[in-house]
């Protein structure tokens, strides 16, 4: 990467632009975007370890589509190890049905439709599919109605193992979204349309099993080492060391503790935005350091202490120093727009963390509110009162309370789902297009690529502004 001018001062996403180059690239879909990290994501795609986001659904769907979630320390081990298990027993193409019986309600079922993006519950009988309920067939009928009473019986079913193609035209015959999937008479999974496109354009993130890929995340405090141990006995494949601020002894200690035990599981800890930090956090083992104090939508530290630093300018100077080292920078906050992860990737990053951008889908781990026909979900700051309120839930009241005199995040923040991407996968389609089209300006056809031959102009608000859509006229 180089400027054509490298300014005296250090720089936001929105300060930068990439200038177009000649390029050899005929098409994004020669883009491989592969992380160059190696912990096994095949888009530079992590979702954040809050609370609000990263749960169950979420680990599922991004890794069926190639990219990884964190899952939250302050979720218990042995619920971890519950969700673990789960997500890895589910399949690399066909998304998780949702299940009811005949004799279940339609309210059960409205309650469920926006748990997940397909649009369907399936309802079964001794494990075989009967009928097929959508959003449109709950309508207008009284929520105690039985599904038995309201379902598509009889439905359209595709054997697992159709070809993708196939099952794209069967189901644009038939005029329907979605059909689950069976081996014989079993439910094995639900694919829709969009599904069967998605799976021949990514390639699912999965250990040397064959099993989705899984991450969880570890705090500085107490026994960590044996939290460690115990996600690693849960089947966790990346092991996340997390603080607000990763270069204090305390974090430096529970990395090498981590290191201790982790074995050949990559280890990610962090946060920095300086050279030294990451080279303290790589010696200490970490193969990959996560950059970024203050960046998030959720995250009031800069607001409340002055301390952080502007995300591309640390994501470019920790990048370039693990890069020395022979390891990896994940960029972490600060991402709003598919153009933002291009510029985190083009400043080095070998992949980046999304937070809040995902707390408004379907798949986040928040429940369903509605405002008046909009639909939202809560997200908050993993800093905040709330956030601190469940990660003290041991400790004494004395102690909870004074704990809570302190935060640093938005403890409530409404995020609203778009109805034109309502799901998570949506999103990444976006990020995923954005990023291939990106390299293809800058004629790179893996994310090394895009780092080495990105250049990049600085620019005025008015500049960012310039390139901003205008969806009514002026």
């Amino acid at each position: 990467m180089r400027f054509l001018q490298r300014p005296d001062h250090d720089l936001t996403y929105s300060d930068v632009f990439m200038v177009p180059a000649h390029s050899t690239v005929g098409s994004r879909l020669e883009v491989d975007l592969t992380t160059p990290d190696r912990v096994g994501t095949t888009i530079p795609v992590v979702v954040a370890n809050m609370t609000a986001i990263s749960g169950r659904r979420m680990a599922e769907t991004v890794a069926r589509r190639g990219g990884l979630a964190v899952l939250p320390q302050d979720i218990p081990v042995d619920v971890v190890a519950e969700v673990v298990s789960w997500v890895k027993h589910r399949h690399p193409v066909y998304d998780t049905p949702i299940t009811l019986s005949p004799t279940s309600t339609v309210g059960e079922a409205l309650s469920l439709l926006t748990k997940r993006a397909h649009g369907i519950v399936v309802v079964v009988e001794d494990g075989a599919p009967v009928g097929v309920v959508t959003d449109g067939q709950c309508q207008g009928v009284d929520r105690f109605t039985q599904l038995s009473e309201v379902m598509t019986r009889e439905p359209l079913t595709i054997p697992a193992g159709t070809d993708l193609p196939k099952i794209f035209d069967v189901l644009s015959g038939e005029r329907i979204s979605a059909a689950p999937v069976v081996e014989g008479d079993r439910l094995v999974g639900v694919i829709t349309r969009k599904g069967a496109l998605r799976s021949a354009i990514y390639t699912p993130a999965v250990n040397g099993d064959g099993h989705l890929l899984t991450s969880a995340a570890v705090g500085i405090n107490g026994d960590v080492a044996g939290k460690a141990r115990a996600l690693l006995a849960a089947g966790v494949d990346v092991l996340v060391v997390d603080t607000a601020h990763g270069h204090q002894d305390k974090a430096v200690e529970a990395v090498r503790a981590v290191r201790s035990v982790a074995g050949a599981v990559p280890v990610v800890a962090g946060n920095v935005v300086t050279a030294q930090g990451t080279r303290d956090l790589v010696e200490a083992g970490a193969d990959v350091v996560k950059v970024g104090v203050g960046p998030g939508a959720m995250c009031t530290t800069r607001m409340m202490t002055g301390v952080g630093r502007p995300q591309f300018s640390a994501v470019e100077e920790c990048a370039a120093e693990a890069r020395s080292l022979g390891r990896h920078v994940w960029a972490d906050g600060g991402v709003r727009h598919p153009r933002d992860i291009a510029l985190a990737l083009a400043a080095g990053a070998a992949n980046v963390m999304v937070g809040s951008w995902f707390a408004g889908t379907y798949e986040s781990a928040g429940d369903i509110h509605d405002d008046g026909g909009r639909l939202y979900k809560e997200s908050f700051g993993m800093a905040s009162a709330r956030a601190v309120k469940a990660r003290t839930a041991t400790q004494s009241g004395f102690e909870r309370a004074r704990a809570g005199l302190f935060e640093e995040g938005i403890s409530s923040s409404r995020m609203y789902l778009d109805p034109q991407r309502p799901g998570v996968e949506d999103l990444i389609d976006q990020i995923v297009a954005g990023v291939r089209s990106s390299a293809t300006y800058a004629g790179a056809r893996t994310v090394d690529e895009l780092h080495e031959r990105a250049v990049l102009g600085v620019q005025s608000s008015a500049g960012y502004e310039e390139g901003r859509p205008l969806p009514t006229s002026w």
